[in-house]
């Protein structure tokens, strides 16, 4: 758009300006270079959270924090550092779109049923033994397991087990507030029922790419729970193949009925990359968050140097470069706001093409350890 003109500081244009303000109206000739950028250059920064001490936190909160005593969830959400200006809390951002969460549930508790109109999906990062209940229907979660729960369904958990789980939850909390459309509704009975048999969706589905002929009309969440193997599975039949050179091996988690995105708003990946495998630079307009469920490496993000493990987060805003390489085989599930960038027609895509598709290294992350 139209660059900033010197006429911009004259006393008549700032008196004018002045003047219209005072009637609640604003002056574009001064706001348009500012609101319609030539690419984006989002608020959201890059950044990377230690699981160390996420899990640190964690545990520190079971002391004094329960489902009774602290709110609905017992779950400690990662605040991007260049959202914080945002009133209320931050908007809870993750990105400019979505919230990421670590959330924790021990032995003999349960977290009350409720829905919202929020979208929401997690993914089991480590324990055994637990569950949530969609609609009625009682799915136990293992470490792998990626769940999926659309808007307007009751939703809750509870855990008969013997081991802590922890599990990530990306919702579009932050989308669903700029626009103004919240609802909450807690469920009259605290933890609603089981109605139908356990893992029920996960045994209608256990044909994998084959679906019953009653799904052949779309439904919001015919399948709860994606298991882990079969995500596996997946992945290591693409393995025998040549890898994407911007993503390795990656699967899309769907809905069966449709073939859409599992969740609505929020797409769900698996990634593997072989050891060694570097990825080559590139970027598009929707932001991800990404969790390092196995392996080690790093991300190299608009030039800085991001050092991951297993366990840990890190988001890509928008529009930034960015390319991975893993120093051993390495499994990386991310989520990410491509459905909302798609349905505004706003999704674009561009390669590195400097350097072979190869950005210069210019500094390293430092993250916060506690």
């Amino acid at each position: 758009m139209a660059e900033k003109g010197n006429f911009l500081q004259d006393q008549d244009v700032l008196d004018f300006n002045r003047d219209i303000e005072q009637y609640h109206l604003g002056p574009l000739w001064n706001a348009i270079p500012d609101l319609m950028k030539h690419q984006p250059e989002p608020h959201a920064k890059a950044h990377l959270w230690k699981y160390s001490l996420l899990k640190k936190k964690l545990m520190e909160a079971t002391q004094i924090f329960t489902p009774d005593r602290g709110g609905e969830r017992r779950a400690i959400y990662l605040q991007n550092p260049g959202l914080n200006y945002r009133k209320p809390w931050g908007w809870a951002s993750t990105t400019q779109t979505l919230y990421a969460a670590v959330q924790l549930i021990l032995p003999g508790e349960t977290a009350p049923s409720h829905r919202h109109v929020q979208n929401a999906l997690r993914f089991v990062m480590e324990g055994e033994g637990a569950y949530t209940i969609v609609q009625g229907e009682r799915v136990f979660m293992e470490r792998g397991d990626f769940l999926t729960t659309p808007n307007g369904l009751w939703h809750g958990h509870g855990h008969p087990g013997s081991e802590p789980m922890i599990w990530m939850d990306c919702l579009d909390i932050p989308t669903i507030y700029f626009l103004g459309g919240t609802f909450f509704e807690p469920y009259p009975e605290r933890l609603q029922e089981p109605e139908v048999p356990d893992n029920y969706s996960a045994q209608r589905y256990e044909g994998g790419m084959v679906r019953p002929i009653s799904d052949r009309h779309s439904k919001k969440a015919p399948l709860a729970a994606y298991k882990w193997k079969r995500t596996q599975e997946s992945i290591e039949g693409l393995s025998r193949f040549e890898p994407d050179p911007y993503d390795g091996y990656a699967v899309e988690y769907i809905n069966p009925s449709n073939g859409e995105t599992a969740c609505p708003t929020i797409a769900a990946w698996m990634q593997k990359l072989p050891k060694g495998f570097h990825t080559k630079a590139h970027r598009h307009t929707h932001a991800s968050i990404y969790h390092v469920f196995e392996g080690s490496g790093y991300t190299i993000i608009n030039g800085i140097r991001f050092d991951w493990e297993k366990g840990d987060f890190f988001v890509v805003p928008n529009w930034a470069w960015h390319e991975h390489v893993a120093e051993e085989d390495s499994y990386l599930f991310s989520t990410n706001d491509l459905p909302i960038l798609e349905k505004f027609g706003l999704e674009r895509e561009e390669a590195l093409e400097d350097n072979n598709g190869y950005q210069t290294v210019t500094g390293e992350f430092k993250p916060v350890l506690g």
